[in-house]
């Protein structure tokens, strides 16, 4: 007679870090072959097949230490977010607001939410290509973060064409953004359009990360969690958004740090060679499981300890 392992007991649990450490193995042996045989990283069959959502963990905070790196820039630059749009909505509310008491009192900082709103827009509808190639093929994840790339580029090459400060004289009033010729509101364009575009590819992977660019979301799910102060065993959804928020906000650190001594256009210029590894790394992501759907065919007590 055959005794079936009851789950959370040792042997349950053996199985589980058998299989996990069995699942290391072959990502590692993929990750491998991918570097000695270049022609399959180009081939038509691994740019077409989809990537596993569950073990994109490095890509995807890595898109989040990029949200705080591009929101510090263009908040130190001009007191608007570039990623973080309901800010800028709301300010925009209160600019029409204010419109009806005096018509020609659109003020500089309206002008640059507007701005970074309408560009984030059209980056993320540029997100509509991926419904044609398919939202988690290597194809449109390296032609997407290759755009986001191109943007953040041409927004460090206009900034620095600008030769406008990088850090305000005063943070005491936005009237004082560092930030004021038509140059400048190019660069910021570029940048809230690539943050639209990382924002609906990062959506769309459906992890714990895919809110790469708002956190208020990530923030009451966290702390609602009913695994919060589980800290005996790795719970893969509360891990991933610890780890998203704290990505973002070393993020903003550096991003500000770069400003404040060598300038938004270097700190743009960082933010570019970052998305270009970005890029690069998807081809080694690997893929899903065939017949399988992401995540299925596993124990809810493999989810749990799977570090993705």
């Amino acid at each position: 007679m055959s005794v079936s392992a009851e789950p959370g007991s040792l042997s349950s649990k053996t199985d589980v870090l058998q299989t996990s450490s069995k699942e290391s193995s072959i990502t590692a042996m993929n990750f491998c072959r991918l570097f000695s045989r270049p022609r399959t990283i180009l081939s038509r069959n691994h740019l077409m097949s989809s990537v596993d959502p569950h073990r994109c963990s490095f890509p995807l905070i890595a898109l989040c230490f990029m949200t705080g790196l591009i929101d510090a820039v263009s908040y130190s630059t001009v007191f608007v977010w570039a990623g973080f749009q309901t800010g800028n909505t709301v300010q925009l509310s209160i600019a029409l607001a204010r419109l009806l008491e005096r018509p020609t009192n659109f003020q500089l900082s309206d002008q640059h939410a507007l701005t970074s709103l309408t560009c984030f827009l059209g980056g993320s509808f540029l997100g509509r290509v991926g419904n044609h190639l398919g939202d988690t093929t290597r194809a449109w994840l390296v032609l997407g973060t290759f755009v986001q790339t191109l943007f953040t580029m041409a927004a460090a090459l206009t900034a620095w064409q600008s030769g406008q400060a990088s850090v305000s004289p005063s943070a005491a009033s936005v009237a004082q953004a560092p930030w004021t010729d038509a140059t400048t509101f190019v660069a910021l364009g570029f940048m809230s359009a690539s943050m639209g575009l990382q924002a609906i590819m990062g959506k769309r992977m459906n992890t714990e990360y895919a809110t790469t660019v708002v956190l208020t979301t990530v923030y009451s799910e966290l702390v609602a969690q009913k695994d919060l102060f589980t800290l005996r065993r790795r719970v893969t959804s509360r891990d991933h958004r610890a780890l998203s928020i704290v990505l973002l906000f070393f993020g903003g650190f550096s991003g500000r740090a770069i400003v404040q001594t060598a300038g938004a256009p270097t700190a743009l210029g960082v933010g570019a060679g970052i998305r270009l590894i970005i890029t690069l790394w998807w081809l080694f992501v690997p893929g899903k499981e065939q017949g399988k759907p992401p995540g299925q065919g596993r124990s809810s007590s493999e989810a749990d300890t799977e570090c993705g």
